[in-house]
């Protein structure tokens, strides 16, 4: 590089003492100064939260605490008031590029993360190929999980349904068959109170025949026990007319004079 520079430098004399130059050869193109002359190095500084865009894409609503930390470290800010924003910030100057700036917020109900915003982190470089690639195996990995939940849930409901109306079924036939059982059993208990109504009836209507044939009977024995009285009182007082005439024409025979003949 240095007898190249030395050539150069020579050419305006050697010229002007030669009436005549002889023919050189083409000479390569010489480097610009910026690149002889040593780029000063600068430190990168880095101030607040230091993410990476493909940590923050990992980011879901409905972590926790707990796992937004161990994924992308401590904000930067918290509210002080209520503790339920993050704030990572950051503002760095790397030694040689431009200047980095971003803010990721994140908003939490209590524990869980309920809100991301991305707006302030277009700074950040962008994914590597490499981050592409698990990006896209995660991504894909997400989408299969939450495709097999979702066919697991759907499945899971579909089995949770057919339970609910076989259950319904089984306690619609269980109710059928009860309100058929208690049905019958009301008309057996009516049908065993009209046999025993009907039994009580033809009982009381066997004793009340009894009762009137017993009447009947002694009505008749009565009746004829009175008849025979009367019999044998006509009898007895026939008995006794006669005897009494009897008697009485004994009197009368007894009492007649001798002599009288008629």
């Amino acid at each position: 590089m240095n007898k190249l520079t030395l050539i150069v430098f020579s050419l305006p004399f050697l010229s002007a003492c030669s009436p005549s130059m002889p023919e050189l050869p083409d000479l390569p193109s010489l480097p610009s100064m910026s690149d002889i002359i040593p780029t000063p190095y600068k430190a990168d500084i880095y101030q607040g939260s230091v993410l990476e865009r493909f940590k923050i894409n990992q980011l879901k609503v409905g972590m926790s605490k707990a796992q937004v930390q161990d994924l992308i470290g401590s904000p930067s800010v918290i509210d002080p008031f209520h503790n339920n924003q993050w704030d990572y910030i950051n503002y760095s100057t790397p030694g040689t590029g431009s200047i980095v700036h971003y803010r990721l917020t994140l908003a939490f109900d209590n524990t869980t993360l309920t809100k991301i915003n991305t707006t302030g982190i277009d700074s950040l470089p962008q994914l590597t190929d490499a981050e592409k690639a698990l990006e896209g195996k995660r991504i894909s990995e997400e989408k299969a999980r939450a495709e097999a939940a979702a066919k697991a849930k759907a499945e899971a409901q579909r089995i949770a349904k057919e339970k609910a109306i076989a259950a319904a079924k089984a306690k619609a036939e269980a109710e059928q068959l009860a309100k058929e059982e208690a049905v019958a059993q009301a008309k057996a208990l009516e049908a065993k109170r009209i046999a025993e109504e009907k039994a009580k009836a033809e009982a009381a209507a066997e004793v009340a025949a009894k009762a009137k044939a017993e009447a009947k009977r002694i009505a008749k024995e009565k009746a004829a026990a009175e008849a025979k009285a009367l019999e044998a009182k006509r009898i007895a007082e026939e008995k006794a007319k006669a005897e009494a005439a009897a008697e009485a024409k004994r009197i009368e025979e007894a009492n007649r004079p001798w002599y009288k003949f008629w």
